[in-house]
């Protein structure tokens, strides 16, 4: 099953309209964006941004009942020029790149004792990567995260999320103009682990991002990336890959919101799933605003079900409010092996298991190598080519 939707140049076609008002309520939260936990009512899974998410597996970070108990190692490794601090909560760089949306980013910001801030100075270009390690030790923890990559500097972040425990944070990327920025997050926490992470991202102007979310431990996980541009000519691209085992819950929500003209962005998600109860989300929303005329956009999410018992929910959400764009469109598509690949490589004497393996490694590729870090490719084959001695 497939929906795709492609809106020209200098379209203002009733299609386009109708686009805008149909995904309005998709990407506006039910409560506006807030710094104080107190604003935003406890949710009752009804609500447009819950309704996908087990509420009870999230182990109260939702309600309030959640406390700071827990545990959480934390390891930096930082090229030479690369500044770390431990800051107070009222750092003028906290909150910059954007504020929590929903009552999770929320309670982490209120519950955080002190955030650590990475900065990359201006005109500084990184030959190695900054690497952030966290291995959860068990219990609850908060945690918020700022880093600051200055005016054309160039910089690529490795955050690694190991261990056991729950977890909520906000994640804060400053771009700033003229800037490169690439950003790998990995999920590959142990199976009972739960996870919920606001990432927000201001582009600078001329500057360019470039997130990779790689999601495949825990028992429930979150990630909320969201992208907004401080001039124009900025580029963003989001590529995402998760691998759903069976009962597990991963749950990724995007906005791309384009306030800014001239602007670009991509966005390419890939899952596969396989097992009973299996379940894996994806909301993909792009807002055009007013005055975000000359923007281009593509969004696309691909899922590969692998077993029976395995579900996906994926839902590309498409607003514009200005017909003096680029370009605009969205795709999402969810089934099972093509037969035709299937059937080209038996032919050729391949078994049917090595066949199917190598479909799947071939859906996955492309984003694979979008990573550009050795060792996080390496490690992801790996974990991959695991997975799949379970299923195919």
């Amino acid at each position: 099953m497939a929906e795709a939707q492609n809106i020209p140049a200098g379209s203002t076609t009733a299609g386009a309209i109708a686009v805008a008002a149909e995904s309005t309520v998709a990407t506006r939260m039910s409560a506006p964006p807030s710094f104080d936990v107190a604003d935003f009512p406890v949710p009752n899974g009804r609500e447009e941004e819950w309704r996908f998410t087990p509420l009870a597996r999230l182990k109260g970070l939702h309600d309030g009942t959640a406390v700071a108990n827990g545990s959480m190692k934390a390891q930096i490794d930082a090229p030479e020029g690369v500044t770390v601090e431990s800051v107070e909560r009222g750092d003028a760089r906290i909150g910059k790149a954007g504020t929590p949306v929903d009552r999770i980013a929320a309670q982490a910001f209120s519950s955080f004792a002190k955030a650590t801030v990475v900065t990359v100075p201006k005109e500084t270009v990184l030959t190695e990567p900054v690497r952030l390690a966290l291995h959860g030790e068990g219990g609850t923890t908060f945690g918020h995260t700022v880093f600051d990559v200055q005016a054309f500097a160039e910089a690529v972040i490795v955050i690694d999320h190991t261990g056991d425990g729950v977890r909520a944070a906000n994640v804060d990327f400053l771009v700033g103009d003229g800037a490169k920025l690439t950003v790998v997050s990995v999920q590959d926490w142990d199976d009972t682990a739960v996870h919920c992470s606001q990432h927000n991202t201001l582009v600078g102007r001329d500057a360019t991002f470039k997130s990779i979310v790689i999601t495949f431990g825990g028992d429930l996980v979150r990630i909320h990336p969201r992208v907004s541009y401080a001039g124009p000519g900025g580029e963003a691209e989001l590529f995402g890959l998760y691998f759903t085992d069976a009962g597990q819950h991963q749950e990724h929500r995007l906005l791309v919101d384009h306030v800014a003209p001239h602007c670009k962005s991509n966005v390419v998600y890939k899952g596969a799933l396989q097992g009973q109860d299996a379940h894996a989300v994806w909301i993909g929303d792009v807002l055009i605003e007013k005055t975000a005329e000359g923007t281009d956009t593509y969004e696309m999410n691909r899922n590969l079900v692998l077993t029976d018992g395995a579900r996906v929910d994926s839902v590309p959400n498409l607003e514009i409010e200005t017909g003096e764009i680029v370009g605009a469109g969205h795709a999402s598509a969810t089934g099972r092996f093509d037969d035709e690949q299937l059937f080209y490589l038996q032919a050729r004497g391949l078994p049917a298991d090595e066949a199917r393996r190598l479909v799947v490694r071939g859906f996955f590729a492309e984003l694979v190598q979008q990573i550009g870090v050795d060792d996080i490719e390496e490690r992801l084959l790996t974990k991959i080519e695991t997975e799949l001695q379970g299923s195919v």
